[in-house]
């Protein structure tokens, strides 16, 4: 074995924060590591410090690998916008024009991506293809993305888009691989092609480096660093402990405003949506009445964001569809915004495109308003109720700080804050516990229990994982191919 990593005394953080101090630590070729760890414990950080993106803020850090041979592999909603650069997320999901502008697999592959902007194709000198088209369609067929190779960014699943950044970053041979919680937003099945594509890449003699959940950590794993303690251990000796102690529950304050009644959250009748060739969504007929709590469910590319896009009013093709929301017939004379101030809402994407500059405090105060940053003076009510909430979520600590000072996990518990600031008559939960250590999912499970089992409150909430699922939940939807294959 030879070194490729080593850190002595090691301190890393932000400029001003230390987040892991004294860290000692040495990586070696042959070994293949998972860091597990508590929300804001530093994983993220120091997969940054080993892709050599963030220095150290003390002691030594040494990378033997030189850095083109260190892939650090994108979050694929960040990957979407940083290709497709004149796509905004939801024209990307939703509008089948920009879908068809953006660039196909293939052409993000053999770095044939035309420039933001590009009106004449034919006018763009692009460089050399980046590989040999056999070795391409050999590295296609090993990750399991062949059949995706001319389909555009913009259509892909979150599993496709995962097998895709793979592939990218595996074409280029790299020493080590380090992923960022792979596994996050995908299905059962999802999951468990990812960990065969990560065993083959293992195989090949790449070193993986990955942040995953415990129940997620693939075979291949040999070594264990939990954060922040720092101590190793080997795969086969670990054992995740369950904790059995009492939840603390969140108590909400009451709420400023109450909602105008309404018998039926959502009324839909006969919805498709298609865009292009591809058919989303195939007939679906769904009822939600209010204070039902329902579970959205099945695999990638079923079609529950572009169902959920309805509701929320972010799909241009709301219009040609018959639905009720609120007892009110969609197209009817409502704006969005009497929409949204109906509707609590978070999602990956939702938190991949909030201002990272704002600060807790006002990320919170701008679900009042159901704007992206606070941009209005408050009222004295609204500033004591904003407070009474960072308490209610324990972030009175945190109410200064910007988003970007956070972890990720920080960030989403600030995010649903916010979505339940406004007391929403409808909430909806689209892969909330993201970025959420065991303890803090169990936490917010059994929160969203507490406020919706004796509430009017409606819940739609979308999991791949049944274990997140509240036990207030007494109904599910389930999409297959666009279709309701099971409702109960």
């Amino acid at each position: 074995m030879s070194t490729l990593f080593k850190l002595e005394e090691a301190r890393i953080g932000w400029e001003r924060e230390t987040i892991i101090s004294g860290l000692n630590l040495t990586i070696q070729s042959g070994e293949h590591w998972a860091l597990i760890g508590s929300t804001g414990s530093g994983k993220s950080l120091l997969l940054s410090v080993l892709a050599e993106k963030r220095s150290v803020l003390g002691g030594t850090f040494q990378a033997i690998p030189a850095k083109k041979d260190i892939e650090l592999v994108a979050n694929d909603f960040s990957f979407n916008r940083n290709i497709a650069a004149t796509v905004t997320f939801y024209q990307q999901r939703f509008n089948s024009y920009a879908s068809e502008e953006s660039p196909t697999v293939w052409e993000v592959l053999q770095e044939q991506v035309k420039p933001a902007g590009t009106v004449d194709a034919h006018s763009v000198e692009l460089p050399p293809l980046a590989y040999d088209e056999e070795y391409l369609q050999q590295v296609a067929t090993q990750l399991r993305v062949s059949h995706l190779l001319q389909r555009h960014v913009t259509s892909l699943s979150n599993g496709e888009t995962r097998r895709t950044l793979l592939t990218r970053s595996f074409l280029k041979k790299p020493k080590v691989l380090i992923l960022d919680n792979p596994f996050v937003g995908l299905d059962v099945d999802s999951r468990a092609s990812l960990h065969d594509i990560l065993s083959h890449i293992a195989e090949s003699g790449t070193t993986l480096i990955m942040v995953a959940p415990p129940s997620d950590i693939p075979a291949v794993i040999t070594n264990v660093l939990v954060l922040p303690k720092g101590q190793s251990l080997v795969r086969e000796n670990y054992v995740v402990q369950k904790d059995e102690k009492e939840q603390k529950i969140i108590q909400l304050p009451d709420p400023l405003t109450e909602h105008a009644d309404f018998s039926y959250a959502i009324r839909m009748r006969n919805i498709s949506i298609r865009y292009g060739e591809t058919q989303v969504l195939d007939g679906v007929n769904w009822e939600v009445k209010r204070g039902e709590k329902w579970a959205l469910l099945g695999p990638n590319g079923s079609g529950k964001s572009t169902l959920l896009s309805l509701i929320t009013g972010d799909n241009p093709q709301a219009y040609a569809n018959d639905f009720d929301l609120f007892d009110r017939k969609r197209g009817t004379g409502e704006s969005i915004w009497d929409i949204k101030k109906k509707i609590g809402f978070v999602s990956p994407e939702l938190h991949l495109y909030f201002p990272r500059d704002q600060n807790v405090w006002k990320v919170i105060a701008s679900g009042l308003f159901d704007t992206m940053g606070l941009f209005k003076v408050l009222k004295t009510e609204q500033t004591e109720y904003v407070e009474q909430f960072l308490k209610a979520f324990e972030l009175q600590d945190l109410k200064e700080k910007r988003l970007s000072q956070l972890s990720t996990g920080q960030q989403r518990l600030i995010l649903l804050a916010r979505a339940l600031v406004k007391n929403p008559p409808l909430l909806i939960l689209d892969e909330p516990c993201q970025g959420l250590d065991t303890e803090q999912m169990i936490r917010f499970r059994d929160t969203v229990d507490a406020l919706s089992k004796n509430s009017n409150r409606t819940l739609l909430y979308v999991s791949h994982y049944t274990e997140e699922i509240p036990s207030c939940v007494n109904h599910t939807i389930r999409l297959n191919q666009g279709k309701v294959v099971d409702m109960q």
